[in-house]
């Protein structure tokens, strides 16, 4: 089994920023992608962004240019810088992992980060 913490959530005024961590334990397994889905109240879970053990990233239109997803060296941790934030951008922020364990496919979230963007 592959565990998820995140951390880094809170609230921030309009334009401020904020950085979230991942960190993905457990026994034998290994990370082929990494994200952050968030979810507002009374909307569809939705991606934010992605990135593979190779860099190649992705961002949803809404935040392209103000968020940027990085990994952690051990490629195990993953980190999402939040800058310019909007109120649009408030939500609960889980970590995904879509990951191999025991010889499977799996996907893999995290408990969820609150973040609040208001004035």
């Amino acid at each position: 089994q592959v565990q998820l913490v995140e951390s880094g959530g809170g609230s921030v005024q309009p334009g401020g920023s904020l950085r979230l961590s991942c960190v993905a334990s457990g026994s034998g397994f290994s990370t082929l992608v990494m994200g952050w889905y968030r979810q507002a109240p009374g909307k569809q879970r939705e991606v934010v962004a992605g990135i593979t053990t190779g860099g190649i990233t992705n961002y949803a239109e809404s935040v392209k240019g103000r968020f940027t997803i990085s990994r952690g060296n051990a490629k195990n941790t993953v980190y999402l810088q939040m800058d310019n934030l909007k109120p649009e951008d408030t939500a609960v922020y889980y970590c995904n992992a879509k990951a191999i364990a025991t010889m499977k496919l799996g996907d893999y979230w995290g408990q969820g980060t609150q973040v609040t963007v208001s004035a």
